[in-house]
């Protein structure tokens, strides 16, 4: 549904051309110093200006109203809103009889029986990630661990110091590119995870395919662990703290944290919203025919969506982190 979490939840509500977007966070303990500046900073990572980003810009602007008093959380719901400002919604009204190749146009339009709002993709929206961005910021600002990420790949580009030059001439083509992110997670403790159904690498693959444009995750060596034997595989432990001498299971064994580094890589698919013509079917004409899509979109989001991809995975972590706390103290 709309929410996310067993002790840390967060709910999301609004779509993209809606008045405003937001959060809702119930779970954040009490008494923990709300620095503003993090959510700031981590909003204002997502935001488009580089290469190959889209042209719309909004101010991501927040209002805290319910949850914190004098700088910290009271332990009651935080309600955080962000408005939604520079809207073009009239790119977007031949989408209601021509849906858009690789979006999610056609599917909603059957399950909500034409009611939804399909303005910029509406409940679909990337837009959506600004208030999961800031959900992620209050995360961080109570749970024991740090979280960074990095571009690994983007298209057939490994080397980022040519990123702008290629990125310039995919948009010459009208074209568009997916990525590769690699997250690291440092400093968790041993244990985080609640097997059968919770454990922490199911958790965590959950949500991350929830932030739209992810098609892959793996953990650890991932897919290429098909080429090793299991001697060459298994992770040697070298101390009593759970450290092993590789980390081929990325820093889970069992579903549980196991000590060492977290290690994610995850695929983000090309932007479906090209300007090069695209065939797909006209419930109108009732014919296949070409569709030029409007508005302002990404070259390749991966450049903007690795901040997302960190703070879903600090929301699966603090709600992982109360769990384990409730039980141990």
């Amino acid at each position: 549904m709309n929410s996310y979490g067993t002790l840390f939840k967060v709910t999301l509500y609004g779509e993209s051309h809606q008045p405003s977007i937001g959060v809702i966070i119930d779970g954040m303990p009490p008494g923990i110093v709300i620095d503003e500046e993090t959510i700031h900073a981590d909003l204002a990572q997502r935001k488009p200006g580089a290469t190959g980003t889209t042209t719309r810009h909004e101010d991501d602007a927040f209002v805290i109203t319910a949850g914190v008093f004098n700088g910290r959380s009271t332990g009651s719901p935080i309600h955080l809103m962000i408005e939604n400002k520079n809207i073009r919604s009239k790119d977007y009204e031949h989408l209601r009889q021509q849906p858009r190749p690789g979006h999610a146009d056609f599917v909603a339009g059957i399950k909500y029986q034409g009611f939804q709002d399909y303005r910029g993709g509406g409940r679909f929206s990337g837009r959506l990630t600004a208030a999961l961005v800031a959900a992620g910021s209050f995360a961080k600002m109570f749970t024991p661990c740090q979280i960074t990420h990095a571009i690994t790949r983007i298209g057939t580009l490994t080397d980022m110091s040519k990123l702008d030059t290629y990125l310039r001439e995919i948009a010459e083509q009208g074209d568009s590119v997916g990525g590769i992110v690699e997250l690291k997670v440092s400093g968790l403790p041993v244990g985080l995870g609640e097997p059968f159904f919770q454990k922490l690498d199911a958790e965590l693959a959950k949500m991350l395919f929830s932030v739209p444009a992810v098609k892959g995750v793996e953990f650890g060596t991932g897919f290429a662990g098909v080429n090793m034997m299991g001697s060459e595989f298994n992770d040697v432990m070298v101390n009593g703290y759970g450290k092993t001498k590789t980390n081929h299971s990325g820093g889970v064994t069992g579903g549980l944290s196991n000590g060492n580094d977290l290690i994610i890589r995850v695929f983000v698919k090309p932007p479906s919203s090209i300007s090069k013509p695209q065939d797909t079917y006209d419930d109108e004409t009732k014919a296949v025919k070409p569709l030029v899509v409007g508005g302002r979109h990404d070259v390749a989001i991966v450049r903007r969506i690795g901040i997302v991809l960190e703070n879903v995975v600090a929301i699966v972590l603090a709600d992982m982190y109360l769990m384990d706390k409730a039980y141990h103290g």
